[in-house]
């Protein structure tokens, strides 16, 4: 759990901020929104290789463009 000790000249609105970077940072918020609804074991792997095939081809895009640039 995200924990934020305010500081004795510290404002609300300061604590309350570095607290929300705290809870982005250690993905409270987007693994509950994962953890939402129950997902089954195939639609889990479909993401999972869907995300890889994502990473592969942002990966070919990057060094075609890179190699575009060295000509």
């Amino acid at each position: 759990m995200a924990e934020v000790i305010v500081g004795e000249n510290e404002t609300f609105e300061a604590a309350l901020k570095r607290f929300n970077k705290r809870v982005q940072q250690d993905g409270i918020l987007s693994e509950a929104r994962r953890r939402e609804h129950y997902e089954k074991p195939s639609v889990k792997r479909k993401k999972k290789e869907a995300a890889r095939l994502r990473k592969i081809r942002k990966k070919q895009a990057r060094a075609e463009a890179r190699a575009a640039r060295g000509r």
